[in-house]
């Protein structure tokens, strides 16, 4: 059994492995053609490109994987395990990352405190605290982040773009999410969270040469066809919509590694769980991204239908 799941968490690792040189494949490919194109123009201008690309790089994708990688390996279901000195210093570590944040209360972060100096007290003292108050504020990030991506997938027109969008900002969402929680997922886990990541940036980018005649029927589209605008519109909402499912789905995944219990530990229960709270999450994501969108934009089409009606 133990041999199973050695040879199991290694598949999983060569796995995120391979994906991740994929992406890096593509990133140097675009790098490099842009580079090019700059190359005809300045050879300074080509340059300074490279170091731009390599700061953003760094900022955005290395950093954020080093955080999480260096964050301790937690997870609540630890609190039912025997106690034992190694977990002790984890909790601890833990309770110290949750107290200098602002998320918890004065009066949570002194119970933290006060649990300190006693193993089983602080396990029940995580316990209750992340259940009943950092799993909300991780789902206002999960959401905050998939409105993110809705509005730039959205307003993207190019679908390489996308992919590094999606990327970048799922990154961002899983560090936010374990340095808010204090400690990551396994490294199987992760390696799994990696692929997710990656399978999501490569949807997002074929969502570009999405044809609405492939999702809406033919009477919708004769209906909305002598609506200016509406299609180009409606084509980039959808795309953004289902980038923005797909960050919700990673965000909860996330979550639920975190959060593992004896309720939910099989992995078919975690994606069918995840899928369904993201649709439950999406129709606030969209709501929030739509206020966003400038006034006159949305109003464009009932001016256009006042000046008909005139």
């Amino acid at each position: 059994m133990e041999q199973k799941n050695s040879k199991s968490r290694f598949l999983w690792y060569a796995i995120a492995i391979g994906v991740i040189i994929v992406f890096l494949l593509m990133l140097l490919s675009s790098v490099l053609n842009v580079g090019e194109k700059l190359r005809n123009i300045s050879r300074y201008l080509e340059y300074s490109f490279y170091v731009l690309v390599f700061l953003l790089v760094y900022i955005l994708i290395l950093r954020p994987v080093n955080i999480i990688l260096f964050s301790p390996s937690f997870s609540i279901e630890t609190t039912l395990d025997k106690p034992s000195r190694k977990n002790y210093k984890v909790y601890k570590k833990v309770s110290n990352r949750l107290i200098e944040q602002d998320i918890l209360s004065d009066e949570v972060k002194k119970e933290i405190m006060d649990a300190k100096g006693n193993q089983e007290e602080l396990n029940i003292v995580l316990n209750k605290v992340f259940n009943k108050h950092i799993k909300k504020e991780m789902n206002k990030l999960i959401r905050k982040n998939a409105k993110t991506v809705m509005i730039s997938t959205a307003i993207s027109q190019n679908g390489r773009l996308d992919l590094y969008t999606v990327v970048v900002v799922n990154l961002k969402m899983i560090k936010e999410l374990v340095y808010m929680c204090g400690f990551r997922p396994n490294m199987k886990n992760l390696s799994k969270l990696t692929i997710n990541v990656f399978t999501t940036a490569l949807i997002a980018e074929g969502l570009e040469n999405m044809d609405l005649s492939d999702l809406l029927p033919n009477s919708t589209l004769n209906a909305i066809s002598d609506i200016p605008l509406i299609k180009p519109v409606m084509s980039s909402l959808i795309q953004g919509i289902s980038n923005a499912l797909l960050t919700l789905r990673i965000g909860i995944v996330t979550r639920k590694y975190l959060f593992s219990d004896a309720k939910e530990i099989t992995k078919e229960e975690i994606r069918r769980g995840a899928l369904l709270e993201a649709a439950g999450m999406l129709p606030s994501v969209i709501a929030d991204a739509v206020s966003m969108l400038p006034k006159k934009f949305l109003g464009l089409f009932k001016k256009k239908e006042k000046k008909e009606e005139a």
